[in-house]
């Protein structure tokens, strides 16, 4: 688990809105609703769903133990495969010569070629394992907070898109300006005050 790991990287966002009610079963229905699907042995490139933070590989959330007082601890899981495109090549071109033996075609299509190569990736994609990614998060109901351990741009991307799928509520990304704007009870003035700030640099220039 990421979660008691000795180094972790952090995101934490607000939660915008609640689940519906019960909010238990909400919660629940949403994460067996949208649960990690198994793509070894099928020819899908990526998978993406919940999962335990405990047992990440086999997730049972009918029975699962995820509520830990007034916080949820659970798992986003990113499955992918991934082929050498020299390997794609390879296959391709074996499949596209034996294609021109069976026609005693002088040359394929442009068509011919396309559907001959997505023949070959549905063929490899199904042998090829998925590498699994899990990362953890923990949401605080009480304070509608979350925190996802990874700043990695597409795991935090994936995350607020099925997160908004799973229980209809919105992920706020919080930094500086976030923060300032929705955690510090800043007034109307300060808010119009707020957006027209910039970035501020701190790298030496030439003085004049």
């Amino acid at each position: 688990m990421q979660l008691l790991s000795s180094t972790l990287s952090l995101t934490r966002y607000r939660v915008q809105g609640k689940p519906g009610d019960p909010v238990m079963d909400a919660i629940r229905n949403g994460l067996k609703n949208n649960m990690i699907r198994e793509i070894d042995n099928d020819p899908a490139e990526k998978s993406i769903g919940w999962t335990e933070s405990v047992r990440p590989f086999v997730p049972d959330f009918e029975t699962a133990g995820f509520v830990f007082g007034t916080h949820i601890v659970f798992s986003l899981r990113m499955d992918k495969k991934s082929l050498p495109a020299k390997i794609v090549a390879k296959h391709v071109n074996m499949a596209v010569a034996r294609r021109v033996a069976e026609t005693e075609q002088k040359q394929l299509s442009k068509n011919e070629k396309r559907q001959i190569k997505e023949e070959v990736l549905h063929r490899l994609y199904t042998r090829v394992p998925a590498t699994p990614n899990v990362y953890d998060l923990v949401w605080d109901l009480e304070n509608q907070i979350l925190w996802f351990f990874s700043n990695l741009k597409e795991a935090n991307e994936e995350l607020e898109t099925l997160f908004s799928k799973s229980f209809r509520i919105s992920l706020i990304r919080m930094f500086p300006y976030t923060e300032a704007d929705l955690a510090s009870g800043i007034s109307d003035n300060q808010r119009d005050v707020l957006k027209q700030c910039g970035p501020a640099l701190f790298t030496g220039g030439e003085h004049a």
